[in-house]
Formats: structure tokens, sequence, C-alpha cells
């Protein structure tokens, strides 16, 4: 059976493009090359699209201005037959030759962050007419949403946070009024963040009024619309992924970061010797995995944590059980991974925010139950496979001859 073409979509305008790369070029290096042909598809922040094996290594991009000289930039090709045609640009060049086309049979989403993964990607590949990994446009778009991923969820009785959103123009000219409404409220202190950015872009703990006004201004560079959420002064982050899709999901170990309190961006990628080749520290109840362990590649790979987290049996069973349940009620597919704040002094534990095209796909988690990169990579194409047939096998279009009919009558003709 000749290989499928795999286009692997990267990069885009978003905060997270840097940490797209680095996730997309880890998912190239994992596929089975005898089942699979990647074609990278980079979107610079400038909005063009490019291809070429050069892009596939991730050493060329200490230069991008060189690396973008050397790879070819496309355009997008309606195909047939559950397929998309790249062409090269045809603009580009002093002498006119015959533009070279690559076919792509399925997407496979890498993007963090923005349109990447908020469902606008997702929404061309369904109007393409094209298959694609991970979550559908709903899904996507529910999940990037912070506030209204956790009001859905809170609807079903999974616990949350106290919270509260402001918009920019709600904002502007009213702060002083804000702040009042926002410390009575919720006390200090809190956690501010971006309502629709990942990897701690734009995310402050404030202690104080004064502290808030600057993280709430900070927060509105990245994004419109901002969460302030009541803070837990003892705090343990647990994360768990989940692969699948709604109607059957499994959940991976759970991980915690060694970093206590609000990771920021750099704690998630940009901590410790990336792709070392050093062993972490063993711990009793937990591997201590980091930057130089040989599994750490970049990316979320890089942060320290432990896997599994050192908590009791009973609370990671009802952690894996809340994962699967967001990830279901969501509507996701692929692998997620579904974060989760712990109060330690009282033990609750609440759903924080769900990425439905984590860090390094979360291949760290999944390596512990027996699922290996490669492994994970293989089922993620194959969930996308099976929901565009899914899709593709339903009714449609429907064939009648409404517009023939409306012409004879007239646009504004009888409706009997």
């Amino acid at each position: 059976m000749s290989s499928l073409s795999i286009g692997i979509v990267f990069g885009g305008l978003s905060p997270e493009h840097e940490v797209s790369i680095i996730t997309s070029l880890q998912a190239a290096s994992a596929m089975d090359r005898s089942r699979y042909t990647p074609v990278a598809i980079y979107l610079a922040k400038d909005g063009m699209w490019y291809t070429g094996d050069e892009l596939l290594s991730i050493e060329a991009y200490t230069d991008v201005s060189a690396l973008l000289k050397k790879a070819t930039r496309v355009e997008i090709i309606p195909g047939m037959n559950r397929r998309l045609h790249l062409r090269e640009d045809a603009n580009r060049g002093f002498f006119s030759r015959t533009s070279r086309e690559w076919t792509i049979d399925v997407m496979f989403l890498g993007l963090h962050g923005g349109s990447g993964e908020n469902g606008g990607m997702q929404g061309l590949c369904e109007l393409l007419d094209v298959p694609y990994t991970g979550s559908g446009v709903l899904a996507s778009s529910l999940a990037m949403d912070k506030v209204r991923a956790k009001q859905y969820c809170e609807s079903f009785e999974i616990p949350v946070l106290p919270s509260q959103n402001v918009r920019e123009k709600q904002w502007a000219d009213r702060e002083e009024i804000w702040l009042d409404q926002l410390t009575s409220s919720l006390g200090l202190p809190l956690v501010v963040k971006p309502v629709k950015l990942g990897s701690s872009v734009g995310i402050s703990h404030v202690e104080s009024r004064e502290k808030l006004d600057y993280a709430i201004e900070e927060a509105f560079r990245y994004d419109e619309d901002v969460m302030i959420e009541k803070a837990i002064v003892n705090l343990r982050e647990l994360n768990c992924s989940v692969l699948g899709d709604e109607d059957d999901a499994v959940a991976s170990v759970l991980e915690e970061p060694v970093t206590r309190g609000i990771l920021t961006y750099e704690d998630k990628y940009m901590s410790g010797d990336v792709g070392g080749k050093g062993v972490g520290d063993q711990g009793v109840r937990a591997q201590r995995i980091g930057a130089k362990h040989p599994d750490a590649q970049g990316g979320m790979a890089s942060q320290e944590r432990l896997i599994p987290a050192p908590v009791s049996e009973d609370l990671a069973t009802r952690v894996r059980s809340l994962a699967v349940q967001i990830f279901q009620l969501l509507g996701c597919a692929g692998a997620a991974r579904i974060d989760f704040l712990m109060d330690e002094d009282s033990g609750r534990v609440y759903f924080n925010e769900i990425n439905t095209i984590p860090g390094s796909l979360s291949f760290y988690l999944w390596k512990p139950t027996g699922v290996e990169f490669p492994e994970l990579v293989e089922r993620l194409i194959q969930i996308g496979l099976s929901r565009y047939a899914s899709r593709a096998n339903r009714v449609r279009s429907y064939d009648a001859n409404l517009l023939a009919e409306r012409s004879a009558r007239g646009l504004k003709g009888s409706k009997s």
C-alpha cells in the first residue's frame, strides 16, 4: 500500500508560534516513514504558507529569514477525493516555469493558539473536505475560550474556581470600578490571564490591587477578553492527557510540574538544556523528567515534572475520570491535555483549562502507559481518518429544483 502524504501544519500568527514548531517537528520525527510521507506546511508570521524538506530541521530555525529563502512558498488548491493540493506560488521568481504541486491526504495540525487551535484551521479543513487530526470546529473553539469552557463544564457540576472576565471596552475608563469589584468579590491573591491563549502567555499572579491593574493591562496586550480567577494559596497543578473521541477515550497517567505556583512561558519551554542526554533523578514514587532526560526533546518535554504525579490512587482515579468526562463533554478528539488545580489544604481539585493541541502532544504522559510517540502519532492520524469517514458517509448535499422554481416565480414570488 502506498504511503499517505501527511501535511504537518505549524507556525501561524500566534504568540505560541515557536512552540508549535517544536511540537510539529517532534511529531514529524516520530512518523512511520513506511506508512506516511511528512510534508511540512509552515505558516510564517506574515501569513504566507511554505513547504520544503528543509522546514523539517529544527536547527534551520536559528535563521528564519535564510530558511524561508530556501523553502517554497505555496498556495492552497482545493482538491477532490478527500485530498488537498498545494501549488508553488507562480508569482515568485523571474522566469516562468511549471509550478510544482503537492498532494495532501491528511492535515496533521500542530498549531498552538490563535486561529490554528480555536477552530479556524479546523473549519478550513472541513471546507476544503480534507481529513485532519484533533478536535473539530466547535470543540476547538469552546476549549480555547477559558471562560466559556469553564461555564459549560460547571453546568455539568464539574468544580471550577470562582472567576470573572472583563472585556477591554468594558475596562476602558472604568478601571477603578472594576478593581473595586474584582477585589471585593474575589479577594486576593488572584490569577489574571488572556481568555484565548495558552502556554502561560500573558498570565500573572497578583497579590495587590496595584499589581492587578498592571496585570490586566498586560493581558490585554494579547487578548481583548481577560479572565480574573481566585488564586489557590497552597497550589498543586495536576495535568492529564486524554486520547480518543466522544465515543471512546482513555486517560494517561498524571503529571505534576515541579515548579510550584503559576507556570510561566519560560518555565514551560525555556528551562534547562533542551535535548540533553543525561538522566534525571529517580524518586521513590515518581520520576523527575526534565530537560536532561533522554526523552526531553524540547517543548513541553523540557519542563521538569513528576510522572506519575505523587498522589493517592483514589485521587489519581478521580482526576483521570474527570479528564475523560471533560474531554467528551466538549466533544474533543485526538489527544488533548486537561489541566487541574488542587488546593493542598482542602484536597479539592478544580478544572483549569483544556488544550486541544497540547505542547509536544503530551507524548511524555503516554510513554508510561506503553504508548510510544510513534504509536501516539499513528493513533492521531487514524482517529482523524475515522472521523472524516464518518462525516463523509453522511448526506451532505440535497438535490432539489429549488432555484429553478424560484426563477420561474421570481425571488418575491408566493411561498405557496
